[in-house]
């Protein structure tokens, strides 16, 4: 694991608690930094194309600002750079971050009684051989009815904002109100563990790929 006796370190490139308690989990130590791109510029018709263009680049800002700084020239572990990113996809349109309180209601209501899909992209990059590995995967989430007055209260705290499609699976008030998960829960979370794992091995042991080599699950 990447401890402080590790061969390799890693940076997670996320500023989603989600997703650094998930691969806290998976019992790795790593430090974060975040990307800060314009994400509505980019748009792909398909939602696995999006989040892995949106991985992608998260991960190439985040390299463009460790070529001014000194992290990792005056490192002589492997360091491998975790991007990630997730959305919604409900009745066949992608859904991101709601922008507003009418849209964010618009979402959740729209789930209540429903279903929508999850879908999300891990990108690994090992920043000492330049090596790339990717892919996505995907979960269903099946609701009950969500009354007004939870709808009410998760938008008082603002926590549709923070998240794809305004779903955020694991917060208590959110949590009674799911019916079923078909997939991975860690994947609707925002970090698929599995995925994560096997990526962070291919980019640390099939270090001859060649950037942005994709595996699409």
């Amino acid at each position: 694991m990447a401890a402080a006796d590790s061969p390799f370190k890693i940076i997670l490139g996320s500023s989603s608690m989600a997703r650094q308690r998930i691969l806290a989990e998976m019992g790795y130590e790593f430090t974060i930094m975040t990307a800060d791109i314009d994400e509505k510029s980019i748009r792909k018709e398909k939602p696995e194309d999006l989040v892995t263009a949106l991985a992608g680049a998260k991960a190439n800002a985040i390299m463009s600002r460790l070529q001014h700084t000194d992290i990792l020239q005056e490192d002589a572990h492997t360091t491998l750079l975790i991007t990630a990113d997730t959305v919604v996809v409900y009745k066949g349109t992608i859904r991101e971050k709601p922008c507003s309180e009418e849209e964010a209601r618009e979402f959740i209501k729209g789930y209540s009684g429903g279903h929508a899909a999850v879908v999300g992209s891990v990108l690994v990059t090992n920043l000492k051989t330049g090596a790339s590995k990717g892919g996505a995967e995907s979960a269903e989430v099946y609701f009950h009815d969500i009354p007004n007055e939870v709808i009410d209260s998760l938008i008082d705290e603002g926590i549709p904002f923070k998240v794809a499609g305004g779903l955020m699976l694991e917060h208590p008030l959110t949590l009674p109100f799911v019916d079923t998960v078909i997939g991975a829960t860690d994947t609707v979370m925002g970090l698929s563990k599995s995925l994560t794992e096997k990526l962070i091995q291919e980019a640390l042991f099939q270090q001859g790929s060649s950037p942005g080599d994709q595996n699409m699950g």
